[in-house]
Order: structure tokens, then C-alpha cells, then sequence
């Protein structure tokens, strides 16, 4: 990825949903912490996506890392109040 993305001729193509829909793959495969790993590159190549935030916290879980779960929810939540699936998420943990 780290190479993908220093070549110039990638440096302004959007990588979000693709990284993304990798996270879930590898979940869906039970790879979860690779999954994580993936969400966390996600996160941070994309700062200001709730959506990236929204399934970190969805490794994060599945990982058994509550607290980190629940402040990517949040972290979600403050990039976009709308989203649903973090709101939904922070009240199943008692947040």
C-alpha cells in the first residue's frame, strides 16, 4: 500500500472504500487482528471519514478492545452525528 501510494501517479486516487471493503473481507475471514490493521491504515490515511472511524470501532470490537471501540465510535460520531451504526453501537456498550 505504502508503495501504491508513493507513486505519483496514485498520490490523489481515493483508497477509502477499497481499504474498507479489505477490513470486512478479512473480518468476514476471521483474520480480525489483520483486519484491524487494515482499519487503523484506513483511519489514518482518511482523518476526517466517520466511516473509517465507524469500522475500526468494528475490528476494535471484534478484537475484544472495548474502550478502543468505543472511542472510534466516537470518533465516528463527532465526524458525522448522523451516523446511525456508531449511535447504535456506544448504546449497546452502556455509553
Amino acid at each position: 500500500y505504502r508503495a501504491y501510494r508513493a507513486d505519483p501517479r496514485h498520490a490523489y486516487v481515493d483508497t477509502e472504500d477499497q481499504l474498507n471493503s479489505l477490513g470486512y473481507t478479512l473480518l468476514e475471514r476471521k483474520r480480525v487482528p489483520a483486519a484491524v490493521a487494515i482499519f487503523e491504515l484506513n483511519a489514518a490515511e482518511h482523518p476526517r471519514s466517520a466511516n473509517a472511524y465507524d469500522s475500526l470501532g468494528d475490528g476494535y470490537l471484534q478484537l475484544g478492545r472495548k474502550a478502543a471501540a468505543i472511542r472510534s465510535y466516537r470518533k465516528a460520531l463527532e465526524l458525522d452525528p448522523s451516523n446511525s451504526n456508531a449511535r447504535n453501537k456506544l448504546q449497546e456498550l452502556g455509553q
